[in-house]
């Protein structure tokens, strides 16, 4: 048995892991076997109560933060960008008519330039011994798996925050099992790729990668998040996606705002926006 002193500080009283494991070896009976009697916090029907949800939320907060404290990592890059887009010479499984197929065939080569991004990074990460600028994904496809890809390369780990979703989903095989998380509220995962984040890169997507940009920019525009480069992948696509500069025009940005983003179409160029930012 365990010294009680070799867990968190000492304690007289029995630890919440001891008493559920007397749980397991109590008598079988009517008592025993009604809900009611469950420890509270081992009671899924409990847990997942809506009342709960504030408990919740603290639980979606708490896990991978202690997670990555205990592995020291103190900051990471973000990879943001669309589920669909395939690795060059890969099925376009997202298409649904030949146009949407021939583009993303086209944008695959921000496949290639996420995992170059991410290899760049994790191996300036690799001399902090994993603890600054540790590549961090949504854990799906397309951009996600590029981004996990490129740090695995070069045998670094990475980070994936996935989330349920209403189709079968599973986190790509690139993610570093022991930090691959799972959340079920949006707003917890949004919060978690930005606590550490130093650098966000942002290649093409969708709705999603486009709800990950803007609240990036909302928090450095009002000033709840430090200035931190933002990088946007793919000039055209973005220049065409977003006008940034005709929502200067009409006053509902203020002039300077566009700044806060660079454009660019090579992992290398975006790594040296980085270096320089960081004076690395």
């Amino acid at each position: 048995m365990m010294n009680p002193e070799e867990k968190t500080g000492w304690t007289p009283l029995p630890h919440s892991d001891e008493d559920l494991e007397r749980m397991r070896s109590v008598p079988d009976t009517p008592q025993t076997r009604a809900a009611t009697y469950r420890l509270a916090w081992n009671d899924e029907e409990f847990m997942t109560r809506r009342e709960l949800r504030p408990v919740r939320l603290q639980l979606e907060l708490l896990k991978p933060e202690m997670t990555l404290a205990e592995r020291g990592i103190r900051s990471t890059v973000i990879l943001f960008g669309g589920a669909r887009l395939p690795e060059p010479g890969g099925d376009a499984w997202a298409a649904k008519n030949e146009t949407q197929k021939r583009n993303l065939e086209l944008n695959s080569v921000y496949y290639d330039e996420a995992r170059k991004f991410a290899r760049l990074c994790s191996e300036h990460s690799a001399a902090t011994y994993y603890r600054e600028f540790v590549v961090v994904t949504g854990g799906g496809p397309g951009v996600m798996e590029a981004g996990n890809r490129g740090a695995d390369d070069v045998g670094a780990p990475s980070i994936g925050l996935n989330i349920v979703l209403p189709h079968e989903q599973a986190p790509n095989p690139y993610v570093t099992p022991e930090l691959c998380f799972n959340f079920h509220y949006f707003a917890i995962r949004k919060m978690h790729f930005v606590m550490r984040a130093k650098a966000v890169a942002v290649f093409p997507g969708g709705f999603g990668t486009m709800d990950e940009l803007f609240e990036t920019l909302t928090l450095i525009q009002t000033g709840r998040m430090e200035r931190v480069p933002v990088i946007l992948f793919g000039k055209e696509f973005w220049r065409r996606a977003v006008d940034l500069d005709y929502l200067a025009e009409q006053g509902t940005i203020s002039p300077g705002d566009q700044d806060i983003i660079d454009f660019v179409d090579t992992a290398d160029e975006a790594w040296e926006l980085v270096r320089k930012f960081y004076r690395l």
